[in-house]
């Protein structure tokens, strides 16, 4: 692989920005295909373009028509968790376990501190700064945990319109009634029943940790299945 192309596949990883190499076997020459452009000295055909696009959307690497090959590179799933509760400090390793990317958002200092969250990656800026900075792409999934209404709908009203995968949002069915009414008022109403609300899957856990395990389980029940799971 030249080195080029590598340069290209890292500034994509560091981007959050997946990207397949696509390769002809018989002579190695290759192209880079992403979302929406490709480049290289490979000239794919439309099917073969289109093909390489499922297989990166998916996160798959696989063999093309015609003795191609594809490689896919992608972010890995990340995870950002607005409330840095109990809830969250059971949640953040669970979810490093299971391979996600973590970020814990909550300008609380004495809340978001390294000796709640040791190894964990913290932001003290509100959840629209951060959110803003870390950006909101298809691989990621949001749980708004902080039942602050100052700070979980500033994230929500960011998470909404966006592509992130997952987005839930803690609290008893009359506080997330009460949250949707405000969502509307912002002109979000048509995006509603993308919120996950009560948050998890109902295993009738009720101590954080149990909560924690039943939110992780949804987003990746969600994230494989999706929203119809």
């Amino acid at each position: 692989m030249k080195r080029a192309t590598l340069a290209r596949i890292a500034e994509a990883q560091r981007r959050r920005q997946a990207l397949a190499v696509v390769t002809r076997l018989a002579d190695g020459a290759q192209c880079l295909v992403g979302a929406d452009a490709s480049e290289g000295d490979l000239s794919l055909s439309a099917e073969d373009l289109a093909a390489s696009r499922v297989l990166l959307a998916e996160g798959r690497s696989g063999p093309l028509a015609g003795g191609l090959f594809a490689r896919a590179y992608v972010p890995a799933p990340r995870l950002l968790i607005v409330g840095a509760v109990h809830i969250a400090q059971a949640l953040a390793p669970m979810a490093t376990a299971a391979g996600f990317e973590v970020a814990v958002i909550d300008p609380r200092g004495a809340f978001a501190s390294a000796e709640r969250f040791p190894g964990v990656q913290l932001s003290d800026e509100w959840p629209d700064e951060a959110l803003a900075r870390l950006g909101l792409d298809g691989r990621t999934a949001l749980v708004a945990l902080s039942h602050d209404p100052k700070l979980d709908d500033p994230a929500l009203e960011l998470a909404l319109p966006s592509d992130l995968f997952y987005i839930g949002a803690l609290g008893s069915r009359r506080t997330h009634e009460k949250r949707l009414e405000r969502l509307r008022a912002a002109g979000l109403g048509a995006l509603l029943g993308r919120i996950h609300s009560p948050i998890g899957l109902d295993l009738g856990g009720r101590s954080p940790a149990e909560i924690a395990v039943s939110i992780l389980a949804e987003v990746i029940q969600v994230r494989y299945r999706g929203e119809g799971a």
